[in-house]
């Protein structure tokens, strides 16, 4: 009788212990239109999905722009990532959760979408 019990313990042991590690949270990507900083229904149920796992954990907020049209194009990364962080904190997720970086400019040889891009990346668990 002692050993089934303590081999339940253990085995309850080892089961609240693989609970704990986690995968990785998936990065989740949103695209806007050209030359614009609004996004589209599809984005806007990205966004939702996102943010219940940013609610507990850091995210990454990355902005990417155009090579050309310089300084436009790195404001326009910014205020797309900053859209993004702002919709996040609309959700629930704590602003002190996030952190917002623009990656501007995409290396030239991407397709043009990847130019209108915010990644959500979360940090490891």
């Amino acid at each position: 009788m002692q050993r089934r019990i303590l081999t339940l313990l253990a085995l309850s042991g080892l089961a609240a212990c693989a609970g704990l590690q986690t995968e990785p949270e998936p990065t989740r990507v949103v695209f806007f239109q050209d030359e614009g900083a609004t996004l589209d229904a599809p984005a806007r149920a990205v966004m939702q999905a996102a943010a219940g796992p940013a609610r507990s954990q850091p995210v990454t907020i990355l902005g990417y722009g155009d090579p050309t049209g310089g300084a436009f194009n790195r404001t326009l990364a910014t205020a797309r990532a900053q859209h993004v962080a702002e919709l996040q904190r609309q959700a629930g997720v704590p602003a002190w959760r996030i952190t917002v970086q623009s990656r501007a400019p995409v290396p030239p040889d991407l397709a043009p979408i990847e130019t209108r891009r915010v990644e959500i990346r979360f940090a490891a668990p």
